[in-house]
């Protein structure tokens, strides 16, 4: 069997956690039966909790703002108490990696557990949006419809019911009365906290999100850019949209959902330069 103190050596790939010592590699030891059946799990949970927040960080930079990151990373500690717990030095693995996946996927679980997208739909805004990216880059400006149907090889009939399918919508009933013990018949707004104290780096973040964006819109075509417009800043309804420029809903709702599709795949690009 290999050392534990090798076993628990920390690789490059892996999140960064406090290197093997010698106390560490006998307290391995002595969890898994070496001197002794009793042994608490506290001092090996603490020494990696670093890995839970490490892999919730990663994790979080792709999800909406309304996922809290507090449950994921609670969601995250009983991933690396399984690590713990499960872990056997003489498979070759560092702990390290082994217990990264294991936090990995018992956050993504929770993920899709939370899911309310069906993972079909999902698929296929991922396709939609990965095709969008490619089309760009290869173009060096944003993708038409048709050109994103044709690299997807769809029809047309296939290619509407996919953005159908795909188009983000979250729908949230402001006035409701909250549905919990503490809320005391309060609706959603009046519990709501109160986002104007916004630190430096949120700000600073919005601000090269906001430009980003604006550079982005500003290189639309001028029918997308219009109903952007209409839409988020008049606040008109699709309907009345689709009544200016003599179209149907479906396809003003159709043009909306590509172009915000679009929007996304760029800003995720640019961050991930």
């Amino acid at each position: 069997m290999k050392s534990a103190s090798s076993a628990l050596a920390v690789d490059a790939s892996a999140a960064p956690a406090p290197a093997s010592t010698p106390a560490t590699a006998n307290a391995w030891r002595i969890y898994q039966g070496a001197q002794s059946e009793t042994i608490d799990e506290k001092e090996l949970i603490e020494r990696y909790l670093p890995l839970v927040r490490n892999v919730v960080d990663r994790i979080k930079l792709n999800l909406p703002p309304h996922v809290d990151v507090e449950d994921l990373y609670s969601v995250g500690v009983t991933g690396l108490i399984a690590a713990v717990r499960k872990y056997d030095p003489a498979q070759g693995h560092t702990f390290a990696g082994y217990a990264t996946t294991r936090i990995r996927g018992a956050i993504l679980d929770e993920l899709r557990r939370l899911d309310w997208c069906p993972r079909r739909a999902r698929a296929k805004a991922k396709k939609l949006k990965e095709s969008i990216n490619e089309l760009e880059q290869k173009l060096g400006r944003a993708a038409t419809e048709e050109e994103v149907r044709v690299n997807l090889g769809l029809s047309h009939k296939e290619y509407a019911k996919w953005m159908e399918e795909a188009k983000p919508v979250c729908f949230v009933a402001i006035d409701q009365t909250a549905e919990n013990e503490d809320s005391e018949g309060a609706s959603l707004h009046e519990l709501i906290a109160d986002e104007s104290d916004v630190s430096v780096r949120d700000r600073i973040e919005k601000d090269e999100l906001m430009q980003l964006v604006a550079t982005r819109i500003s290189e639309l075509p001028e029918i997308p850019k219009k109903i952007l417009a209409m839409y988020y800043f008049e606040n008109m309804r699709l309907a009345e949209i689709a009544a200016v420029f003599n179209l149907t809903e479906s396809r003003i709702c159709q043009i909306h959902a590509q172009t915000v599709l679009g929007l996304r795949a760029y800003v995720s690009r640019m961050r991930n330069r």
